[in-house]
């Protein structure tokens, strides 16, 4: 007999896995919806272009009929239809007019249906001579003053779409100018490798499709009764008619499918968006396969299933956790009250130990205060060392113009003491200039260091060079590099923040130094020029160049081809992203020669553009 608690517990599951059922379904449906509903708007759109693009390939030859309807030649060869002199000039005319307004065939046709001259007159197939009263552009013309017909020639054998004009000679009704326009760029326009876009005239028979294997087919049965209206007019002279085994219905949520067992190769399900057009009669139809759809909205439905697993099992381990946690607070209580017991027997032992570790305790203090403060001497050297490089960077480019102040001071005191006043000025005047260097090159460092503005405006490039060239004087000549600069013979204002600027020039020489530090070859190459409205900025060295490999990475953050302690690997990825922000790029390359070409590519500022500061 089965226990109630184990029957319990079965209805629970399956009802649970009853209701799992009933969201994972409600949750398909949804997805699918949407899945759906996009690619509806997708079809909407291309509906709407495709559309467009056929209302405005007809609009442009609607009214071109009438107007030559009422060209005077046309009128005349109404009047004398037997003419052969009218004729011929009818012909050349309409020949010359197809050429100009790009249309297919131009051709008058006779009150009888005859057509009396055609564009194609000297051409095998030629209209001229053939009635075509059948045609409904021909008699709704002759009736309305317009017709108009989408079919296949039945003389040419190819698609085309008719207009046909009345041609009205001294009150009577004598004849119907007719244009074609060939529908094959249509199709062209109408390229895709999944959808398809299809034309279907009254009888719902595919004329215009970006698939050819659907032209001249019907979904459905071709009744007796669609026969035969297509029969009456000719609409596809000899093409032979075919079906195509897709049916229409629509699902839940109202979108229309096409679905069926045909020999598409494509999709065996397309969702449809179709809109008539009822100057033309026509329906404009996109066909759009619901493959994709489907498995999308099963693999949303699928990574739901998945998520909602994922969140049970962590809940589910979450509860063992809570769990054994609890078991093993009773646990550890029993084992601390067990541990109480034990101490008041053992409090000799413990004290005997907590002396001998109050021992350890004050050994190990000591110990640590020992090491903090051989770290903090470690950190004060550290500082030291540091402060000590900056100022053997920089002392001699202080040093040795103060040095020469003094001279030049000592000197002028003595011109002076001499009466020289003359030569004691120029002394002045040169400490005036040692000053002056002093305070340029603070100025550059100070102007270097700040926090620069985001702001971007006109810069002059040669000014930017040259507080990078001062900047970087001493290590120039500290590693015996030279650096030649060319900025042309015109002046150049780029678009940047001068800081920034200043700031990439100093990182890319920097980095050219350290290349060409082993090389042979010191030199450095700077060239600027002006491109359109570009400025093209190139720093070429004689080092070992980049590698091949290394090329696409050279930009990336902490990437460095330097020592260890040479460098973080930021100057170039900071200086790309500095590019960047001002519209323009870097790149770098090997030089055929040897060495590497860094190149910035800046905006060329307009001339004359007042500067800021930065």
């Amino acid at each position: 007999m089965r226990q109630p608690g184990k029957a319990l517990i079965w209805a629970g599951v399956a009802f649970g896995l009853a209701l799992l059922a009933l969201l994972t379904w409600l949750a398909h449906q949804q997805a699918l919806s949407r899945s759906f509903q996009d690619l509806n708007d997708r079809g909407e759109n291309t509906l709407n272009l495709a559309e467009s693009t056929i209302r405005g390939q007809l609009e442009r030859f609607e009214r071109l009929p009438e107007l030559l309807a009422d060209q005077r030649v046309i009128r005349s060869l109404l009047l004398a239809p037997r003419d052969p002199d009218l004729i011929m000039a009818a012909n050349t005319y309409l020949r010359d007019a197809a050429e100009l307004l790009g249309a297919s065939d131009l051709y008058v046709m006779y009150r009888d249906g005859v057509t009396l001259a055609a564009s194609n007159f000297n051409e095998p197939l030629s209209f001229v001579g053939g009635n075509f009263a059948f045609r409904p552009y021909f008699f709704d013309a002759m009736a309305e003053g317009r017709g108009r017909f989408y079919a296949l020639g039945t003389t040419s054998n190819k698609r085309g779409y008719y207009f046909g004009a009345a041609i009205d000679v001294a009150g009577q009704r004598l004849g119907v100018m007719v244009l074609k326009v060939d529908v094959d760029d249509l199709e062209r326009a109408w390229a895709s490798e999944d959808l398809r876009i299809i034309v279907t005239d009254p009888e719902d028979i595919i004329f215009l499709s970006n698939r050819p294997d659907w032209l001249f087919h019907a979904f459905g049965a071709l009744t007796p009764d669609r026969l035969a209206r297509t029969q009456q007019t000719q609409r596809y002279a000899n093409a032979a008619l075919g079906e195509i085994d897709f049916q229409m219905h629509s699902d839940r949520a109202g979108f229309r499918l096409l679905s069926g067992h045909g020999s598409d190769a494509v999709a065996s399900e397309y969702l449809v968006v179709k809109s008539h057009m009822p100057q033309a009669d026509w329906t404009v139809q996109v066909l759009l396969p619901t493959r994709r759809a489907r498995a999308q909205a099963a693999a949303s439905v699928a990574i739901g299933l998945l998520a909602t697993g994922l969140l049970s099992l962590m809940a589910l381990i979450i509860w063992q956790r809570r769990r054994q946690m609890a078991l093993r607070l009773e646990m550890e209580q029993a084992a601390k009250d067990d541990l109480e017991r034990q101490v008041t027997l053992r409090t000799g032992q413990l004290r005997a130990a907590n002396v001998a570790l109050e021992e350890e305790v004050t050994e190990r203090r000591a110990t640590e205060a020992q090491l903090r403060k051989t770290q903090s001497e470690l950190v004060q050297a550290g500082k030291l060392a540091a402060l000590g490089q900056m100022s053997a960077a920089l002392s001699h480019e202080f040093n040795q113009p103060l040095g020469a102040a003094r001279n030049y001071a000592e000197n002028a005191q003595l011109l002076l003491e001499q009466d020289r006043r003359e030569e004691a000025q120029g002394n002045i005047a040169r400490i005036l200039g040692m000053i002056d260097r002093l305070t340029r090159i603070s100025r550059h460092l100070r102007n270097f260091a700040r926090k620069p503005n985001q702001q971007l405006r006109a810069v002059a490039l040669a000014e930017s060079i040259s507080e990078a060239q001062e900047l970087l004087g001493w290590r120039l000549r500290k590693s015996g590099v030279t650096l030649e600069v060319d900025l042309g013979a015109v002046p150049l204002q780029v678009v940047a923040g001068p800081v920034r600027l200043q700031q990439v020039l100093v990182n890319l020489i920097s980095n050219a130094i350290d290349a060409v530090e082993g090389a042979q070859d010191k030199r450095l190459h700077l060239r600027a020029q002006a491109a359109g409205e570009r400025v093209q900025v190139t720093l070429r060295d004689h080092g070992p160049g980049v590698a091949e490999g290394l090329q696409a990475r050279i930009f990336d953050p902490f990437f460095s081809t330097k020592e260890v302690g040479k460098g973080l690997g930021l100057g170039l990825s900071i200086s790309y992203n500095i590019m960047r922000d001002f519209g323009g790029a870097l790149a770098v390359e090997n030089h055929p020669e040897g060495g590497a070409v860094f190149t910035l590519d800046l905006q060329a500022a307009a001339s004359g553009h007042a500067e800021a500061a930065e």
